[in-house]
């Protein structure tokens, strides 16, 4: 709905609060055309924030309305407008800056005043069409009124919890350990009163589970049990009042409080309280989205003995008000459990509700793109079982079931509540996120880069963009619209992916809203002209490569993994789409960039990595608004010395593979750093470069750096590399690479006054007493990550020695590293190690776990350690390992594994490899 005029709005406050855009705008006020101009855009962005909030006002209930929808449209459109406007008008006014147009006292007739002149009647015809967008609501607005509080909580109480009459009793497949679960946690015979919570994203069926939970199980509360609704807007008057009418009826008596007198919450807990008289209650919380509505409500009947209270949420904060105990979180169904529930729907009036043999696959085929979805079970089900049963037409069905996903269901029902209930940068952040190619693993870092590239995030208070940005990501987690792929040591998201249905169905929100569009096809002629933002994983199929395409509105391309790609049809888009923003290339058949990527001034984020791409045209130097460039893993041996030039650089990120097998020592290359880079003021990510004196010189001017990778680093030269990335104050991770396996680093001068410092990675020979040194003896306990290859320990078990130092570690991996024959991993050591790596390790023949050692432990990958004959003694003692590799090992280890029975010994460990 709002979210264009959002970003608009905010590029506008952006420029206003810039004070190089207001001097060279006052300047250039001087002439007469000009004199408005920055009156005007001041007035727009008031007409734009008074639009936003009449959409606001009119709420979602009117959506289905085509002339509201109509109007909301061209509101979008104008948004979109500005947005381009807004964005040539900053970056004209930084270039004149630049070229000091400030320090001149006659600059009429430049080329300069004639594309502000033409700013400025693009900024007219904009006020113009203000005007005639104001004007239209005088057709409807005796029709149609903006809706009030009471409309507005109609409107979100359509959620999971009103699709309970989809669910009926054959429908309740899979639940059985869930219900064992819920009912043990309300039986048991603890005397304190306590909050069950069962989370999940929407579609999981929680509210199907508590409701047979809850009507099984309210005899054992007899006259003291109630089911309330709260959903996203709520009232905790109206909510304790209808607690206490319920408990009135359960009872039969008459209330306490009279319901005809202006209630308060202080008089309905009250009431309440007489009512319970200290009995224990069950009270179950529906559809809950802000843990407020429950502690302004739990004073009413917390503390009672043995009270249950039963709160089902989509929200991670919500989840947390119960103990990690009595948290129970939804997973989608098994693929057993999902075809059994599909054919309860879709067979219903066949004996024991049976699929017939000739529909067996494209059943199957229907039910796997549910994705263990009840809700999505149940919507394809009953559709099907309208069908006739032929397999021809399940077939054409299940081609359209996608299609139909997007259309008026509950699936789509409930998607839009969550959607809607998002502020209008979530929404942003969330309709990008569907970009990406189905079950595509996004990693936090690139999602964080992308949206403040996008400037769907602003600065706020001290945090940076990339801060706020991460505060999204989580909210979206929370909110079950991401899911969880992969976690870090510092236990921060890694990777996210979106669900397959929901991104189908955010893929249509961002189509009707014009925000966006992927398709597999690739076919970029056939495509909108208007589109803002297009995607493919497929590449550019166009047979005609010379056909030019223009895109005068596009902001990001996104071709991940493409097998194909155009360098002329790049060139094409680059010369008709001068907005362009985001250009993310990653993993695709890119092998030059064309030299027109200088003239793309609105460019701020470029993404090679993992192409064949050799160099990059001198003509980056002008991208004086990029932000980050990714060329990591190409073929890029040096960057651009104009590219200092780019002072609001934030990441760079180069490096290529010179051995892609890893087998050498320096299997992957940085780049010679930039003479000058002390320019970037503004980096935070720095990776890889090449040591040398000039750069520690450099680098000590760079006070925001994050991240520093660099390699071929000597004796000669580390001791000053280490001073000066010391005094980093918010270094967080650090590598170190030396000039070749032979080369001996000291690390006494590697001081670091950074807390924040949590992931070393060290390549190389190590000096003498190394582990004294204060890298690991006081700051040894901030380190969660450390990885450690090609050093030569001698005859020392680096587990033994680390594990004292490191306390906190969550990550070690030892690769290559010289040293004892026989480890151990004593007693109480690495407490909080989730992963351990070792590999080709060729002293190692023996590995000993003690009991009560690495207590935590997650996953141990064991590979190419040649002289390992024994099973490690006490591994099938860690409880919690997930994963274990044992590969690549003496040959007689097999042997011994099979003598030891260890298959049967390791069954806990869902993932094994030997």
């Amino acid at each position: 709905m709002a979210e264009a005029i959002l970003l608009a709005v905010s590029k506008i406050g952006a420029v206003i609060l810039n004070q190089a855009v207001t001097d060279v705008v006052q300047k250039l006020s001087k002439i007469e055309a000009l004199k408005e101009l920055p009156t005007k855009v001041k007035r727009i962005n008031v007409e734009l924030t008074t639009m936003n909030n009449i959409i606001l006002d009119l709420g979602t209930a009117h959506l289905s309305n085509n002339v509201i929808k109509g109007w909301i449209g061209n509101v979008r459109d104008l948004a979109y407008r500005v947005e381009d406007v807004i964005d040539k008008y900053s970056y004209e006014a930084l270039k004149l800056k630049d070229e000091g147009f400030l320090q001149r006292y006659i600059f009429g007739g430049s080329r300069h005043i004639k594309v502000f002149s033409k700013i400025a009647e693009e900024i007219e015809d904009i006020e113009k069409d203000i005007m005639q967008i104001k004007e239209l609501p005088k057709y409807w607005r005796d029709t149609v009124q903006p809706t009030n509080n009471d409309h507005a909580k109609i409107d979100k109480t359509r959620s999971g919890s009103c699709f309970p009459g989809l669910f009926s009793d054959e429908d309740l497949v899979g639940i059985d350990e869930n219900r064992s679960k819920l009912t043990e946690w309300l039986s048991t015979d603890d005397k304190e009163s306590s909050v069950i919570t069962v989370s999940g994203m929407g579609g999981l069926g929680k509210t199907t589970l508590v409701k047979n939970v809850y009507d099984r199980e309210k005899v054992n509360f007899p006259d003291t049990h109630a089911w309330i609704v709260v959903s996203q807007a709520y009232d905790v008057v109206d909510l304790l009042g209808s607690l206490l009418t319920k408990l009135r009826l359960t009872q039969g008596t008459q209330s306490p409080l009279s319901m005809d007198a202006k209630a308060n919450v202080y008089d309905l807990t009250e009431a309440i309280r007489k009512t319970l008289q200290d009995r224990k209650c069950l009270i179950v919380l529906d559809d809950v989205w802000d843990k407020d509505a429950y502690t302004q409500m739990c004073n009413a009947f917390q503390g009672l003995q043995g009270s249950r209270v039963m709160i089902t949420t989509r929200k991670e904060d919500v989840a947390a008000l119960a103990s990690p105990r009595r948290r129970l979180v939804l997973q989608p169904l098994g693929s057993a459990e999902s075809f059994k529930l599909f054919c309860s729907r879709a067979f219903h009036n066949s004996p024991n509700c049976e699929c017939l043999p000739e529909l067996v696959t494209v059943a199957v085929d229907v039910v796997k793109k549910c994705h263990g979805l009840p809700l999505a079970i149940i919507s394809a089900g009953s559709l099907l079982s309208t069908k006739q049963p032929t397999e021809y037409v399940w077939n054409q069905m299940s081609k359209q079931l996608r299609d139909e996903f997007k259309g008026d269901n509950n699936v789509q029902a409930i998607l839009n509540l969550s959607y809607h209930d998002l502020s209008g940068d979530l929404r942003n952040c969330f309709l990008y996120s569907s970009l990406f190619p189905e079950d595509y693993a996004m990693s936090r870092e690139s999602l964080v880069r992308l949206w403040v590239a996008e400037g769907f995030v602003m600065r706020k208070g001290n945090n940076t963009p990339e801060e706020v940005a991460e505060g999204n990501l989580m909210e979206l987690i929370g909110r079950n619209m991401l899911e969880v792929v992969e976690w870090d040591e510092l236990f921060r998201v890694s990777k996210c992916k979106m669900h397959d249905i929901v991104r189908d169905l955010a893929l249509a929100v961002a189509k009707e809203e014009r925000f966006g569009s992927a398709s597999d096809s690739g076919e970029m002629v056939r495509m909108d002209k208007e589109v803002r933002r297009f995607s493919t994983s497929s590449g550019w199929t166009d047979s005609n490569t010379d056909a030019r395409v223009e895109f005068p509105r596009l902001r990001t391309i996104m071709s991940l993994a493409a097998s194909s790609s155009s360098t002329n049809m790049l060139s094409s888009v680059f010369s008709g789409s001068n907005y362009l923003t985001v250009l993310e290339l990653q993993d695709s058949a890119i092998v030059e960039v064309p030299a027109s990527i200088g003239n793309l001034f609105n460019l701020r984020y470029i993404g090679l990595r993992r192409t064949n791409v050799q160099s990059l045209p001198d003509t980056i130097e002008k991208l004086l608004n990029l932000e980050t460039l990714d060329i990591k893993q190409t073929r890029v041996e040096k960057i651009p010395p104009g590219i200092v030039k780019i002072e609001k650089l934030r990441h760079l990120l180069a490096d290529r593979f010179a051995d892609e097998k890893q087998t050498e020592f320096r299997y992957f290359v940085g780049v010679e750093a930039p003479h000058m880079i002390s320019n970037f003021q503004e980096l935070q990510t720095l990776e890889t470069v090449h040591a040398s004196k000039d750069l520690s010189l450099e680098l000590k001017k760079m006070r925001k750096l994050q991240t520093v990778w660099v390699d071929n680093i000597n004796a000669s030269n580390c001791d000053d590399l280490f001073k000066t990335l010391s005094d980093m104050p918010l270094l967080s991770s650090l590598l170190l690479s030396a000039y070749d396996e032979n080369e001996k680093l000291s690390f006494l001068s590697l001081v670091p006054i950074s807390k924040k410092l949590h992931r070393l990675i060290v390549r190389g020979g190590w000096a003498d007493g190394t582990l004294k040194c204060p890298i690991f003896q006081g700051h040894g306990r901030n380190l969660k990550y450390l990885a450690l290859s090609w050093c030569n320990l001698g005859k020392e078990d680096p587990l033994q020695l680390l594990a004292s130092h490191l306390p906190a570690l969550t990550y070690l991996s030892l690769n290559r590293v010289s040293s004892a024959a026989i480890l151990v991993l004593s007693a109480g050591s690495f407490s909080k190690l989730k992963t351990l790596v070792l590999k080709c390790m060729p002293n190692v023949k023996q590995l000993d776990i003690e009991e009560g050692a690495i207590p935590h432990i997650d996953g141990i990958y064991i590979v190419s350690l040649v002289e390992l004959n024994m099973v490690p003694r006490g591994i099938e003692s860690l409880g919690t390992l997930k994963k274990l590799w044992m590969l690549g090992l003496h040959k007689d280890f097999k042997a011994q594994w099979n003598l030891n029975q260890m298959h049967n010994k390791m069954k806990h460990v869902p993932e094994l490899r030997s």
